[in-house]
């Protein structure tokens, strides 16, 4: 017969306090606890004798935390500090996470918990192995079809197995195309791709976070195969328990733990005009002209690829054929308070000068034309080439597109499976990039033109990317959602992808309004709806309502391809698209005070501008599952349609059906519809009204809620304010206020002043909570209102 080996023993056989940490010892691995504060806990396991050395990339907290203890008492050994405890089963090292006051808030898995599993990696040789060149919408790309490998050691597959203690909802871990409600009961595969990003962030509402701190691609479990987080390459298990008390909690906890969220430059919070693509200088600067003459309100006009010479992809340089002036070109923008926004790519053509610079100073990754960020001198020659090539034109900002650049999904007429998606991608970006980082190209990226930009000039980084991980909102990266098609139920997802997102630390993120495909083609992702584009009005209405919740987004960007995407092009006489999307862009510039504080405390005291519900209502379970709605910011609740009321396929006319959505009142408080003032209970659904006119928006009682006038830019806002007060409770607004553009912000020159709403003797007190020379007292308050009239 077969005799079974006997595993390792798990139990801890000896205890030890050194370096401000808990090390705990068994005959199968060694575990280390390290307290970062009083709330989280670094957890590290390894089976190798000694922990891993590694400088990992996104985590920055080092500084060691000595206000803990420890006890030994029967079979537990108890790890306390203040706000967070831990219990560590002596027989078989599983841990129970605990508040201060003892209450369970997470339980690894009784037997087994933490598993490793050793594995040889590999890299790509150059020599021997098989590289086509194939063409996609980024760009002609190097597949490997035959991979000779070069051995590059061990990793380990890593899983941590848990119990949830209870009922809860799961948030984040970063974003999903799928549009999942909360992720209990759910298979999440988390890598890089082009609809996908990838940030280990787990949230939960009973309060708490786990942050896996790996640069690998990770898959999280809630099946009949069992819970838990799976990372797949790294040296060791790395992961950080965080009692953050609240979901806004565990954010702050991230940020501390990774860094602040960069503050971008004002206007990147006005709208962006973009399409793929404006092909000459004369197009960009007649769209800008037409908006200023028809008076709509633009911040920023987005040049999209191909700005170099016709057969040099990924060249940092303008044709000068057509775009013979660039800089006059931007000095004209800008007189006409428009900024511009510069597409660069980090593949280049082989016969391109840039390409030639890297590949003779060895910094190209193996089997490609794409440069290595993970390389400082890699970082540094990138934004020198960006430098040289666009920085003397007054570009604004950057569009690091294609920051994943291994997309091996795209390369199939059909859509793969997630999991296959998944085997893909770790088999191409392993080969090309360190295992154990083959999540991280976007976030060193992001650093190289973070670092090389505020080397250069006093203006703060706005660099729009599609793929990003831990740490990376200190880079003043903002994400997006990538290639979309243009369908109703891509809209919906979308909204649940974006809460997910948010949810995992990171505060700036967008879409490509109208989705990016609006036709259908081939291969699987060219899957719009509408073969006609823009000449559907089933399309123009899907078209408005999409831009009317980008209106409630960090960063409000119109993008796409197959039919043009100015405001202008959808008026019709049928209905009034067009209308409705100018009050949009109205309404948009109006909170402007509002948006601006939310990105400002965002930055200053660690808050989210998006939050799903489960963030303000942890405790409403109906709130849990709700994928079509969230918050913006704490007082305004956002309730896009995601259907259509008008108009089908090929301009078919709607008949018959309401132009209403069911909307979710959470429970707790009031809700005022944002358009009538009239107050509904909390915790029950509505039928809310919807015309093409407006989306449904809901404010929470005790909202104090300062509005501008509408401008044509931020830079034209006058400082006058009305501030509505949604009554029923005390409430309080703090507005932000600072240069607008520049570093000062990071070293104090900022002001912020306190809206309390009294609801007793029903008045506002204005409080100004902290002053800085010329910034404090820009707003005026020339009226306050109250919602009831």
């Amino acid at each position: 017969m077969l005799a079974a080996a006997s595993p390792d023993s798990r139990a801890i056989t000896r205890v030890e306090r050194r370096e401000d940490s808990l090390y705990l010892y068994s005959q199968a691995g060694m575990h280390r606890l390290s307290p970062v504060n009083d709330r989280t806990v670094r957890v590290t396991y390894t089976e190798s004798g000694q922990f891993s050395q590694e400088e990992k990339p996104g985590v920055l907290q080092k500084a060691p935390y000595g206000e803990w203890d420890y006890t030994e008492a029967g079979g537990q050994i108890i790890l306390q500090m203040r706000l967070l405890k831990v219990e560590i089963c002596r027989e078989t090292a599983s841990c129970r996470y605990c508040d201060g006051e003892g209450r369970v808030l997470l339980r690894e898995r009784e037997k087994d918990s933490k598993v490793l599993e050793e594995f040889p990696v590999y890299r790509l040789s150059a020599q021997g192995s098989r590289i086509e060149k194939a063409a996609t919408p980024d760009g002609v790309k190097d597949v490997v079809r035959e991979a000779a490998r070069i051995p590059d050691g061990t990793r380990c597959h890593t899983r941590l197995h848990l119990e949830w203690e209870g009922e809860e909802g799961l948030f984040g871990l970063g974003q999903h195309e799928e549009g999942f409600g909360s992720l209990r009961g759910e298979t999440v595969y988390v890598h890089q791709a082009n609809r996908k990003i990838a940030v280990p962030l787990l949230v939960s509402t009973k309060g708490y976070g786990i942050l896996m701190d790996t640069y690998s691609p990770m898959v999280f479990q809630d099946s009949a195969y069992g819970s838990y987080l799976y990372t797949e390459a790294d040296r060791e298990m790395d992961f950080y328990f965080m009692n953050g008390a609240t979901m806004d909690g565990v954010v702050a906890q991230y940020r501390m733990l990774t860094g602040k969220a960069a503050l971008l430059p004002k206007w990147a919070f006005g709208y962006l005009q973009s399409q793929e693509r404006y092909e000459t200088q004369e197009e960009v600067l007649e769209t800008a002209r037409q908006y200023r003459e028809r008076g709509i309100g633009l911040d920023g006009i987005v040049l999209d690829w191909c700005s170099w010479e016709e057969g040099k992809w990924g060249q940092k340089s303008f044709d000068r054929g057509r775009f013979p002036d660039p800089a006059g070109m931007v000095r004209q923008l800008h007189r006409e308070g428009v900024h511009f926004m510069l597409s660069i790519w980090p593949n280049m053509d082989e016969s391109t000068e840039n390409y030639r610079e890297f590949r003779d100073r060895g910094l190209l990754l193996p089997g490609s034309n794409i440069y290595d960020p993970l390389r400082g001198e890699g970082r540094a020659l990138y934004w020198n080439q960006v430098r040289r090539g666009y920085g003397d034109c007054g570009v604004d900002a950057w569009w690091c597109d294609n920051s994943e650049p291994f997309t091996p999904e795209w390369n199939h007429m059909e859509r793969p499976e997630p999991s296959r998606m998944y085997e893909e991608y770790c088999a191409d970006a392993g080969l090309r990039l360190p295992a154990e980082m083959m999540d991280a190209f976007g976030l060193f990226h992001a650093r190289a033109i973070s670092e090389g930009q505020r080397g250069t000039w006093d203006k703060r980084v706005f660099n729009l990317t599609r793929s990003g991980t831990t740490g990376q909102q200190r880079y003043g990266a903002v994400l997006w959602s990538g290639d979309t098609a243009a369908t109703w139920d891509t809209l919906r997802r979308q909204i649940a992808a974006g809460t997910h997102f948010c949810a995992s630390g990171m505060p700036y993120w967008t879409v490509d309004i109208g989705g990016f495909f609006v036709r259908e083609g081939r291969p699987w992702y060219w899957k719009g709806d509408y073969p006609r584009a823009d000449g559907d009005l089933g399309y123009r209405e899907l078209f408005v309502r999409w831009y009317q919740w980008g209106a409630f987004l960090p960063v409000f960007r119109g993008h796409g391809t197959d039919c043009r995407r100015e405001l202008w092009r959808y008026a019709n006489g049928e209905e009034p698209f067009y209308d409705a999307l100018l009050l949009a862009n109205r309404l948009r510039y109006r909170l402007m005070p509002y948006i601006y504080s939310l990105a400002g405390l965002s930055w200053l005291e660690d808050r989210s501008i998006i939050r799903h519900l489960a963030f303000g209502f942890p405790g409403d379970r109906q709130a849990w599952d709700i994928r079509d709605q969230y918050l913006f910011g704490e007082g305004l609740m956002v309730c896009p349609v995601t259907e259509p009321l008008y108009y089908g396929r090929d301009s078919a006319r709607i008949e018959g059906r309401l132009r209403s959505r069911r909307v979710y009142l959470p429970e707790g408080c009031r809700w005022y519809d944002y358009w009538t003032n009239e107050a509904y209970g909390g915790g029950q659904w509505i039928e809310a009204a919807a015309p093409l006119m407006h989306i449904p928006l809901f404010v929470r009682e005790g909202t104090v809620l300062p509005m501008a006038q509408a401008a044509r830019s931020t830079g034209e806002q006058g400082q006058g304010l009305t501030v509505t007060v949604y009554p029923g409770r005390d409430g309080r607004f703090v507005l932000y206020e600072d240069a607008g553009d520049g570093f000062g912000y990071e070293d104090g020159e900022y002001a912020l002043t306190t809206l309390c709403w009294e609801e007793g003797p029903g008045k506002l007190r204005v409080e100004k909570t902290k002053e800085c020379g010329s910034i404090a007292g820009r707003y005026r308050i020339e009226k306050v209102v109250t919602a009831a009239g």
